[in-house]
Formats: structure tokens, C-alpha cells, sequence
């Protein structure tokens, strides 16, 4: 099926593909998406391994009923996830395209 050389090219290959990989990985630590809610009245700010930077608070909510605050934290919350989800699956996509079938390398 394979010789030696062609062998030891995919395991080069494979290998520099792993090193990309993980640079990536590395990288989108340090990437930050902002979600919003109530049309920009509570913004979180993520980095794409879902670490919270920051929640910013319009202070005219502060006057208005908890429940509705606590609703806006969580759905822009879940916004700031799922713009990091993206911007992972967008940048590990373009680096996975090659692999046949969906392949996973073990890492």
C-alpha cells in the first residue's frame, strides 16, 4: 500500500498538520467575540475557549427588574458562545478540510 518514503511523508505531513492544529487551538485562546442582548443594553465579551473578559451593563437597566436583567445576561451569554463556537469551528475547518471522511487526529 505505502513504502517506507511515502510513509514517512504522511507521518511528516500528519505531524505538521498536529503543530498547525494546535497553534490554531493556541491562538483562538487569545481571539474575543462580544455577544449582545437588548439591542446592545448588556454585552459579554468571550474569548473563543469561553472565558468571560467582561459584562457591561447599560446602567438603565440597573432601575429596571432583576428577572429581566438576569434574562439579558444569559441570552447575550449564549450569543458571546455561539459567535466563539463559529469562529472555532471556522478556523479548525479550514485547517481540517484536507482530512477524508471527517477524520479526528488524537489530540
Amino acid at each position: 500500500m505505502f513504502n517506507k518514503g511515502q510513509l514517512a511523508g504522511l507521518m511528516k505531513q500528519a505531524q505538521a498538520m498536529q503543530e498547525n492544529l494546535k497553534k490554531a487551538q493556541d491562538e483562538l485562546a487569545n481571539v474575543e467575540v462580544t455577544g449582545e442582548a437588548g439591542n446592545g443594553l448588556v454585552k459579554i465579551t468571550m474569548t473563543c475557549k469561553h472565558l468571560v473578559k467582561s459584562v457591561v451593563i447599560d446602567p438603565s437597566l440597573m432601575k429596571d427588574d432583576a428577572e429581566m436583567l438576569e434574562d439579558l445576561i444569559m441570552i447575550a451569554f449564549n450569543d458571546a458562545a455561539k459567535k466563539a463556537e463559529d469562529t472555532s469551528e471556522a478556523k479548525m475547518g479550514k485547517l481540517t478540510a484536507g482530512l477524508p471522511g471527517g477524520m479526528k487526529l488524537p489530540f
